[in-house]
């Protein structure tokens, strides 16, 4: 079956110049070029919002929209903000594919290329993205994660898919719920191993370690994590860099944010079916959580 590749890019960026052109090269050196690449500067103190106007002037399919420093970086429902002031600003509308793309990565010149045949090949795919890798100490280390799920920073939705699903939550955990909505309404979604993308700033760099398992914890309570499921991941995470530090800041997010009544996502069938596969996982039941 023949797939049509028209796909828009929507970059929300802060503070990226030290990495930003490895993005901007990377994508302009596409085998198949986007039709449109929206980058959301969401209010850089740095240079990145004239690194990117360079390449707006350069290429007509690249535009940029440059919003007010609030004063800090916004991770979470920040993030989708941005990402929305760059999506409603998008000229063509006709596109088959949206991608959510952060400025801190790098990957080869037929990356989209391979993800569209992966879409080609398997009908109910509606989320796809390469395998994250972390520069640790200036080595290469895979990002580990169940292989439905597509982490935040490479994201590409089918329109299908996309309208499904309602787009994007503002709020934490936003790249996990989006993927068990598609599951739960048929759609399958992938981490494709063999295509690696280069993130040079990984996810709760810019937090430093205990604030970014805090507010990993918090996510997960927000999105609905089923508590047996919690206490087990927090059990396996003791172990792990930062050992014992990591698991007490991830448990601490998440029963600090059921103490203090945070709100979680209204939406009682999503977290029902979450729940589920996660008590699935844990007794060895067929599940989205390979």
């Amino acid at each position: 079956m023949r797939l049509n590749h028209k796909y828009v890019i929507v970059t929300p960026v802060r503070d990226e110049e030290a990495f930003i052109e490895k993005t901007l090269q990377s994508v302009t050196s596409q085998t198949i070029l986007p039709v449109e690449w929206m980058i959301v500067d969401d209010g850089s103190t740095d240079l990145t919002g004239q690194i990117v106007d360079k390449y707006v002037e350069q290429y007509s399919w690249i535009h940029a929209v440059h919003r007010q420093n609030r004063g800090f970086r916004s991770s979470g429902g920040g993030v989708i903000e941005a990402f929305y002031a760059g999506y409603n600003a998008v000229n063509e509308k006709d596109w088959n594919f949206i991608v959510k793309l952060d400025g801190d990565l790098a990957f080869d010149a037929d990356y989209f290329e391979k993800i569209f045949e992966y879409f080609r090949q398997s009908q109910d795919l509606g989320i796809a993205g390469g395998a994250i890798y972390n520069i640790v100490n200036g080595v290469q280390v895979l990002e580990q994660c169940p292989r439905f799920h597509v982490r935040g920073a490479t994201k590409i939705y089918k329109r299908e898919c996309w309208d499904a699903i309602g787009g994007l939550l503002a709020a934490p955990g936003w790249d996990t719920l989006d993927e068990v909505k598609a599951n739960m309404l048929g759609w399958k979604s992938r981490t494709i191993l063999d295509l690696k993308v280069i993130h040079y700033r990984h996810t709760g760099a810019a937090d430093g370690q205990w604030r970014s398992c805090v507010k990993y914890g918090r996510a997960n309570y927000i999105s609905g994590y089923h508590p047996l499921f919690m206490a087990l991941k927090c059990l396996r995470r003791t172990f792990r860099s930062p050992i014992l530090i990591g698991s007490i800041g991830i448990l601490y997010g998440y029963i600090s944010g059921y103490l203090n009544g945070v709100p979680q996502v209204d939406d009682r069938e999503l977290i029902a079916y979450l729940r589920k596969q996660q008590l699935n996982k844990i007794f060895m039941r067929e599940t989205i959580w390979e």
